[in-house]
């Protein structure tokens, strides 16, 4: 199955013809300068308000300044600014003074990013960014190109990259088509939202400003009154304890109704039509209401891959598919492409999952479990936990604390649900292990993507008997959960690094 390339696209050899320097779009200034506001938009507005109550309107007269000195900033990069297409690099002069010339080869662009926001879509432009494994911001961010230079840019790079690292391989269509491997429809969209807690993070993040901006006793009060007209509310219908716990469960399903709501509304916003395409070596997702995103990454840059299924994602028989590549995101900016499936049945996982690794066999079925006591290992944290509790509360309600050593009991039963779900497998070809009870995940790695092995005991361990065996990949994701195999018999985990040693080293690292 083939996807057409978004409208606009045009042949990348008729729009880019090579070693011809490039300016970016007219109107780019524009775009720089809205870039540029919005990073200095705190100060300036100070600057307004302050301005506004002064007599001599010195801090207006500054802010106006400060515009002007942005405005200047962005035309100057449009004259200063160019870019050329070489046979098989990309090269970027800037500056004009101090002048710079920067060589970027297409066997080193990890991945290409194309955005477009409303505004970039009101004018029929894109903003482009080439990115790498290393570095704290892009190797090349061209703000901003027409929409047809854009993709015809990301094309030729694309194919550029795989003619210069692979041998040509066939594409599943005519130029500028690629092989559809998913696509979720508005209802799945819809599904992601009441699965994911999107929303708590909204509302979290909303409440907090609220507190720090408005007065302290104004937000207890209003949360009070509105606690009380609620509850008097219920007790209106059962008056006594049975109104307050009505009024309580009452406002518990309002505010879980209210959370998976903005859940759904942000699903839909950043997953609207989106689309995962393969473009022979290379994957494409594009998705995005209001913003539209495209990343393009080579499978080879690949590290590891994480399958989830949380309660929720088991209440409506799904899972969701994230990897992790060699380009990783950097402070709050997210980099790289990290979901080829945000929302999917467990069979279309596997089957993605087959169809990109096609020398692996999976799902695995030699899984091998823990160490017969690892559950008392797993167990240790809320134990711990819930003697701190007790101390703490019996300290402050006398014997009415002691309740919290009632936590170890339930600590000890998930820790051996855990443990009895929990493996590993190792084969000649993957690295994976499952973990999880309540929310559950699946980590694996190729055996050639593997940077480093760690055997790992604490005092604890040792008395047991037990290790574990932690795995470093490039670009893993600080949200991810780390490749580790935990607790299982010593003499086991020794046997492990013997064996994977060897092979990690005889393997060359491809990234």
């Amino acid at each position: 199955m083939t996807t057409p390339e978004p409208a606009g696209a045009a042949r990348p050899d008729a729009a880019l013809p090579t070693d011809h320097e490039r300016r970016l779009h007219p109107l780019s200034w524009l775009f720089v300068l809205v870039s540029s506001i919005g990073r200095f938009l705190v100060p300036l507005l100070v600057l307004v308000v302050l301005g506004g109550r002064s007599e001599d309107n010195w801090q207006l007269a500054a802010a106006g300044a400060g515009v002007a000195a942005l405005v200047a900033g962005a035309v100057w990069r449009y004259f200063t600014w160019r870019y050329r297409i070489g046979s098989d690099s990309l090269f970027v002069r800037s500056g004009l003074l101090e002048r710079s010339l920067r060589q970027i080869p297409f066997s080193r662009i990890h991945d290409v990013a194309v955005h477009q926001t409303l505004l970039h879509r009101l004018f029929d432009v894109a903003e482009v960014r080439l990115e790498s494994a290393s570095g704290d911001k892009p190797e090349a961010r061209m703000q901003v190109l027409r929409l047809d230079e854009a993709l015809a840019l990301e094309q030729l790079i694309r194919r550029g990259g795989e003619i210069a690292v692979d041998p040509p391989v066939s594409h599943a269509g005519p130029a500028g088509q690629g092989e559809l491997l998913l696509r979720l429809p508005t209802p799945e969209v819809i599904r992601l939202g009441l699965i994911s807690n999107r929303g708590m993070v909204l509302v979290a993040g909303a409440f907090a400003l609220a507190w720090q901006v408005a007065p302290e006793a104004g937000m207890a009060e209003a949360m009070t009154r509105y606690g009380r007209q609620a509850f008097g509310y219920a007790g209106s219908f059962a008056p006594g304890w049975t109104g307050a716990v009505m009024g309580a469960l009452g406002m518990l399903v309002l505010a879980l109704a209210v959370l998976r709501l903005l859940s759904v509304l942000l699903a839909l916003v950043q997953y609207h039509d989106f689309q995962l395409a393969g473009h022979g070596r290379r994957l494409t997702v594009s998705r995005g209401l209001f913003t539209r995103r495209r990343n393009s990454v080579p499978r080879r840059r690949i590290q590891a891959w994480t399958l989830v299924e949380s309660f929720t994602h088991r209440l409506f028989g799904r899972r969701s598919l994230a990897v992790d590549t060699a380009v990783v995101g950097q402070g709050s900016e997210e980099r790289g492409l990290s979901e080829l499936a945000p929302v999917a049945t467990p069979d279309r996982c596997d089957e993605l999952v087959r169809q990109l690794l096609p020398q692996a066999d999976w799902p695995p079925g030699g899984w091998r479990g823990l160490h017969r006591l690892a559950w008392l290992r797993l167990s240790l944290g809320g134990t711990v936990f819930a003697l701190v509790l007790a101390a703490a509360a019996g300290w402050r309600f006398g014997a009415w604390g002691l309740a919290g050593l009632l936590w170890i009991p339930w600590s000890a039963f998930v820790a051996r649900q855990h443990a009895r779900r929990a493996g590993f497998c190792v084969d000649a070809q993957l690295v994976a292990v499952r973990e999880g009870w309540w929310s559950r995940h699946w980590r694996f790695a190729e055996i050639g993507k593997l940077q480093a092995l760690q055997l790992r005991q604490g005092p604890l361990d040792r008395w047991l008997g037990m290790a574990s065996v932690w795995f470093d990949t490039a670009g893993a994701r600080s949200a991810s959960a780390p490749l580790r195999i935990r607790y299982v018999d010593v003499q086991e985990a020794r046997a492990l690094m013997a064996r994977l040693g060897p092979e990690v080293a005889r393997r060359p690292l491809r990234w």
